[in-house]
């Protein structure tokens, strides 16, 4: 009956530390790497790869400065989006990212000073 206890403690516990383990996983952000981010944005292109640039709006609308900076860099050759790059660049750049800070203030300047 001893080993039986002592058996039971010991799957307890296994059960407990993969239950812990499979909620630290779950805790993890949705929102990958930069450099993730910044890769996913050059398989857009010119040709706009549709679930690329939805994963990058979701990205941005999780709070993501990078994919915020990525998305209104794809919006702004598209003057019925001009508005949504603006306040995407905004955003970005309230949220930390210093090279959405400076395209803001390019952006902002005209289109002779953007250049990509």
């Amino acid at each position: 009956m001893d080993l039986f206890n002592k058996s039971g403690v010991l799957v307890a516990s296994v059960l407990v530390m993969v239950g812990t383990a499979i909620g630290w996983q779950a805790q993890e952000s949705p929102i990958p790497a930069p450099t993730k981010i910044e890769a996913m944005a050059t398989r857009i292109g010119d040709a706009g790869h549709v679930a690329a640039e939805r994963r990058l709006q979701e990205w941005a609308d999780l709070g993501s400065p990078v994919a915020q900076r990525e998305l209104a860099l794809r919006y702004l050759s598209d003057p019925d989006k001009r508005d949504e790059a603006m306040d995407l660049f905004q955003r970005a750049a309230n949220g930390g990212d210093a090279r959405a800070a400076g395209l803001v203030g390019l952006v902002r300047a005209g289109p002779g000073h953007l250049q990509r």
